[in-house]
C-alpha cells in the first residue's frame, strides 16, 4: 500500500452536476493504479460559504469548524486532483472560494486536473485556475485529463470513459507519483 495521499476535489456543486460521475471514474482509476491512497473532498459536501474566516489564510487562525476540517483534508494530502467543471471560460465561484480558504495546506503539492465540458473540455478552467496554483505554491504538472462533450459519455448513469481518458488518467497518476515524494521535504519543512 502506498504511503501517498491523493486528495480529489470534486469542484462543481451544482445541482444535477455530473463532476461526482467524473471523479468517480477518476478514483476508480486512481485506486487501480495503486501509487496512492485516495480520498475524495466533494466541495458540495464541504459546504464552505463564501469565505467567512477573520484572519489571512496564512496565518492558520481559523475560527470556524468548516475551515478547520477544510484544513485538515487539504494538510493531509500529498497530491492532488481537481475535477473540474468551465464555467464562462473560467473557475466556477464555489472552487475558487474552496481554493481561497487555506494557504499553507496548499503549498509545495503537485497537483493535476481532470476538466470536463463541451467542446473545450474545460480546459479554460484548467488554465485560469494556473494563476491561483501559482499564488498558493501548487506545482501544477502538465499532465492532465480533458474531457469535452462529457455528457455523451454518461450511460445508464455512469461515465463510459474513452482509451485517451484511461491512458490521459495512468500519465497524470505516474507523473504525481513521481513528483509527490521528491516535493515531501519542502511539505514537512512548511
Amino acid at each position: 500500500m502506498s504511503e501517498l495521499n491523493l486528495l480529489v476535489v470534486v469542484g462543481s456543486t451544482r445541482p444535477g452536476r455530473i463532476g461526482p460521475k467524473v471523479a468517480e471514474w477518476f478514483v476508480d482509476a486512481a485506486k487501480a493504479h495503486g501509487g496512492f491512497q485516495v480520498t475524495v473532498a466533494d466541495l458540495a459536501d464541504e459546504d464552505l460559504p463564501l469565505l467567512d474566516e477573520p484572519h489571512h489564510p496564512r496565518l492558520r487562525n481559523y475560527q470556524n469548524d468548516h475551515t478547520k476540517r477544510w484544513s485538515e483534508k487539504v494538510a493531509a494530502a500529498d497530491a492532488i486532483v481537481f475535477v473540474i467543471p468551465e464555467y464562462n471560460y473560467g473557475l466556477g465561484a464555489a472552487f475558487k472560494n474552496a481554493l481561497d480558504y487555506l494557504h499553507a495546506e496548499w503549498n509545495y503539492k503537485p497537483a493535476s486536473v481532470v476538466s470536463y465540458g463541451g467542446v473545450s473540455a474545460g480546459t479554460r478552467s484548467a488554465l485560469a485556475l494556473q494563476g491561483a496554483a501559482y499564488a498558493l505554491k501548487i506545482f501544477m504538472i502538465p499532465e492532465s485529463v480533458n474531457i469535452p462533450f462529457v455528457h455523451s459519455l454518461v450511460q445508464d448513469g455512469e461515465l463510459q470513459p474513452t482509451a485517451i481518458m484511461d491512458t490521459a488518467a495512468t500519465a497524470v497518476l505516474n507523473e504525481l507519483a513521481k513528483v509527490a515524494p521528491v516535493l515531501k521535504p519542502l511539505r514537512a519543512a512548511n
